[in-house]
């Protein structure tokens, strides 16, 4: 028997260079990853991580929108409020302009009195200039101050220069008219007589 074995190893030797390619089912059913290629996991997470940066810059400029909307919206009633003030004024300055008529010739009446004239006259007068005035305080207007200032060209109307040395030059001397404005708006210049200095005598010069 051993005679047998030995003599079939002896027609069958083992040959080195014979190698066996039978396929390792472990090593070769399993292909090899990428190097580039990243896992789902990975890739889903950096897409979601562009979409939300996206979505963030889309909600600031819809806010910015939103708040230069909402500027402008209370710029517009801003204006629209100064607008309709300015309107009431104007409107009121034609009706004011025609009763300070009314309160220049009551005070014109007041001065043409004559000095025997029954003081129930005198009280009379002034009793509705007072009234007349309260009732255009009211409303915004007030006095312009004149006599004694310094002229004022946006304010005071000079319907005379007089020569005076009792007053500086340029300084009013005198109110032929009250001026009057509206809130911070001149309703009415005040008509003045304005201080001049005397002219030098050419002969006191001479000497």
């Amino acid at each position: 028997m051993n005679e047998e074995m030995q003599g079939a190893e002896a027609a069958a030797p083992h040959d080195p260079e014979q190698i066996d390619t039978a396929p390792d089912s472990d090593a070769d059913c399993a292909a090899p990853l990428e190097d580039n290629a990243a896992p789902p996991a990975q890739s889903d997470a950096a897409l979601l991580t562009e979409q939300l940066a996206e979505a963030e810059r889309e909600r600031g400029q819809f806010k910015n929108m939103a708040q230069r909307a909402q500027a402008d919206l209370l710029n517009y009633r801003r204006r629209a409020a100064e607008e309709q003030a300015e309107l009431r004024r104007n409107a009121n300055a034609d009706l004011i302009g025609k009763l300070l008529e009314v309160v220049d010739n009551f005070e014109r009446a007041i001065g043409m009195l004559p000095a025997d004239a029954a003081d129930g006259w005198h009280e009379g007068l002034a009793l509705v200039q007072r009234n007349l005035m309260n009732i255009l305080e009211t409303e915004g207007v007030s006095k312009i101050e004149a006599a004694g200032m310094p002229f004022n060209p946006w304010e005071h109307e000079a319907v005379f220069h007089q020569e005076t040395t009792d007053a500086e030059d340029g300084v009013i001397i005198a109110v032929t008219r009250e001026g009057y404005r509206l809130h911070d708006r001149v309703l009415r210049a005040s008509q003045v007589i304005v201080a001049k200095a005397p002219a030098a005598d050419p002969e006191q010069e001479t000497r």
